[in-house]
């Protein structure tokens, strides 16, 4: 590896700023070992490892010697795009041997052909300002060679006719499509079975790993190894995909089909038309049973009783919303059953049976909700509603579909252990016989950075808390003239903050939901002395260097909120296993999104800043310890008039001065 990363390596003359980083070696050594073992591996590599580059070239070396192609899956957008737009255009500048790479997409990001054809004639648009969007569409289809809808970047983003003309599985007639070999999916996999390297997100791994051996079949090409980046996500983002989902989307988009269909027999044809009106309307019916009181938005568990009670006979006897059920499903099945009658079918009608049973199997599994290894819940967003079964555990899926399967896997991100160990992620995935590695990170948190502890906080669960961190929060801003993330682990957490703050501070305020994530960075990026109020969806994938960011405030330690019902589900699961749900799954699952939120600060060699964390927990509860121990090394402070020196040309701090802090504070 010290020919390629090494001091006089092919990147240190192809990149004259290049530093030399033992972390990144240690962890290139490590990821070759694994692949030349066939082994599994877990590496820890903070901001400043450049983790990147060090599986990249193993991965490389890995496919052209003849070990098989190898499949990187990124948890974020922006790493994919950096993959394919930056780091794999660098080695394959600089590397002697050449190799190829592509990226894949989930299937709902490109265009169908047949599904674009269909609708032409009677496209449903939500606005006039859509008839232009459609046309714009139509357009494009004739031109583009990928039907990446990225490339529409001067559409919005919430396009409403998108899901009617997108490449999704369930409406994909497959081979026997007249489009097959036009069709932008095609072109997709082909290229990646050309390819050595190719480039995907968690989302479309897992699909395609939950959908393997299936009637719908595969996306991916095969392969013998496997780098899973940004790792901390993969326990929720596989949960998702190994269950089972019904909406009332699926539904509409399901209805809108049928009601394309035109039979050659008049009997049947008026049959099929008069099922699928049935069909709409009672699916109206049973969805309009979860809009009943509040009608918050959220995820909810779905508890037994919800469709069926027992008497005093101890007969299951339907509730109001089991009877809008039953008939429902009988409303699936006579569609269904009217479509299987005929004979001959074309591959459309056969597609749409198809659509018919899966929804109805998946609907009939959550509404019984008897597998007790899943876990039952709801979630409306906006005019959407979602049934899901999710299973509690996926250690077991995980080993037996993934790491028994594929000879190497390599999980990989900023922040996997807890605690200076791996056990969490270990037992969350069920990885017992992986290696592991914690790489160390370039930068020096000891005189880059300083963790400041408010000396005095209530309790944050008390009625003086908000008043509280909005008073410390105004002196830490003072003290760090803004250039400040101000992250909370609720949303009424941080308009709470945001509308006692605002007008206290001299710096200029954006809060999340004012515009998209995109757009509110930009303005950060380039407001002098900004201020962001954000939450969770700011805590990871966001790279802003230098002295813009120069602060990093959380106000509450982000333990995952115990009523989400996976999250309750999986502390449930544990207790009834004897263990204990809170040191066993709340603390590290909160260590590590932690970790992740002052992973922002420091992003360079030269940033400078000061982390700030309000929960007083950290200092009065024996698990502080636990979290402490789990940050970055930097000094710790409870004055708020030693934040400046951070900012000042720094000596060197005695790491032995660091840890009498720590035995303080503990």
């Amino acid at each position: 590896m010290n020919e390629i990363f090494g001091p006089e390596g092919l990147i240190a003359q192809a990149h004259p700023e290049y530093e030399h980083r033992p972390g990144q070696i240690d962890m290139a050594r490590a990821v070759m070992r694994a692949f030349e073992e066939s082994r599994h591996l877990i590496v820890e590599a903070g901001t400043g490892t450049g983790k990147t580059l060090a599986y990249l070239v193993p991965a490389v070396a890995a496919a052209l010697a003849g070990r098989g192609r190898v499949i990187i899956s990124t948890g974020t957008k922006n790493l994919q795009e950096q993959l394919m737009e930056k780091d794999i255009p660098f080695l394959q500048s600089i590397l002697p041997r050449k190799f190829t790479a592509t990226y894949m997409k989930g299937r709902s990001n490109y265009l169908c052909l047949n599904r674009l054809g269909r609708v032409q004639a009677a496209p449903i648009l939500e606005g006039l300002e859509e008839v232009d969007y459609f046309d714009e569409v139509a357009h494009w289809s004739t031109e583009t060679q990928t039907g990446d809808r990225a490339e529409l970047a001067n559409l919005p983003e919430s396009l409403s006719f998108w899901r009617h003309i997108d490449a999704r599985s369930e409406t994909c007639l497959g081979q026997k499509c007249t489009d097959y070999d036009a069709c932008f999916i095609t072109r997709m996999r082909d290229r990646a079975q050309q390819a050595d390297i190719v480039v995907v997100n968690h989302h479309l791994f897992f699909a395609d790993l939950s959908l393997r051996n299936s009637m719908y079949g595969s996306v991916l090409p095969d392969y013998t190894a496997v780098i899973l980046d940004e790792a901390h996500l993969i326990e929720d983002v596989a949960s998702e995909y190994f269950g089972s989902q019904v909406s009332n989307y699926q539904i509409e988009d399901l209805v809108r089909d049928l009601g394309m269909l035109t039979l050659e027999e008049a009997e049947t044809d008026r049959e099929l038309t008069k099922s699928t009106s049935r069909l709409s309307r009672f699916a109206d019916n049973f969805w309009m049973g979860f809009r009943e009181g509040r009608g918050d938005e959220g995820r909810f568990p779905i508890i037994p009783g919800t469709f069926a009670k027992r008497n005093r006979d101890g007969e299951m006897i339907p509730t109001p919303l089991g009877e809008l059920y039953v008939a429902f499903e009988g409303a699936i099945t006579r569609v269904e059953t009217t479509l299987d009658s005929l004979k001959d079918k074309p591959t459309e009608i056969e597609n749409l049976i198809r659509r018919l049973r899966q929804i109805r199997f998946d609907l009939r599994f959550i509404v019984e909700g008897v597998d007790r290894k899943f876990v039952y819940w709801m979630e409306r967003r906006n005019r959407g509603i979602f049934l899901r079964a999710s299973p509690i555990d996926v250690a077991g899926l995980l080993q037996d579909k993934l790491f028994d399967e594929v000879p190497t896997v390599v999980l990989t991100s900023a922040t996997l252990s807890s605690g200076g160990n791996f056990a969490f992620i270990r037992d969350r995935l069920g990885l017992d016989t992986a290696d592991d590695l914690i790489a160390q990170s370039t930068f020096d948190y000891e005189n880059q950075a300083v963790l400041y502890l408010p000396p005095k906080m209530p309790d944050p669960r008390s009625s003086e808390w908000a008043s509280a961190a909005a008073e410390e929060t105004i002196k830490i801003l003072s003290t760090t003239e803004g250039r400040a993330f101000v992250l909370s682990t609720s949303f009424a957490g941080m308009q709470s903050l945001y509308e006692q703050i605002w007008m206290e501070i001299d710096y200029p305020c954006l809060v999340q939901g004012t515009a998209s994530k995109g757009q509110l960075l930009k303005r950060f990026r380039e407001t002098p002395n900004a201020v962001l109020f954000a939450t969770s969806s700011f805590w990871q994938g966001v790279d802003v260097r230098g002295e813009q960011l120069s602060c990093v405030i959380i106000d509450k330690l982000p333990f995952a909120v115990p009523t989400d019902p996976i999250v309750a589900a999986r502390q449930r699961y544990i207790e009834d296993s004897g263990g204990s749900s809170f040191h066993e799954y709340s603390v590290p699952q909160a260590i590590i999104a932690l970790k992740q939120g002052l992973g922002r600060l420091i992003r360079s060699t030269t940033d400078r800043g000061v982390l700030a964390v309000l929960d007083p927990r950290l200092r009065t509860k024996p698990y502080g310890r636990t979290f402490l121990r789990s940050l970055p090394p930097c000094r710790i402070t409870s004055r708020i008039e030693e934040l400046a020196s951070v900012f000042q040309v720094a000596g060197t701090t005695a790491r032995d001065e660091n840890k009498a802090r720590i035995a303080l504070i503990e």
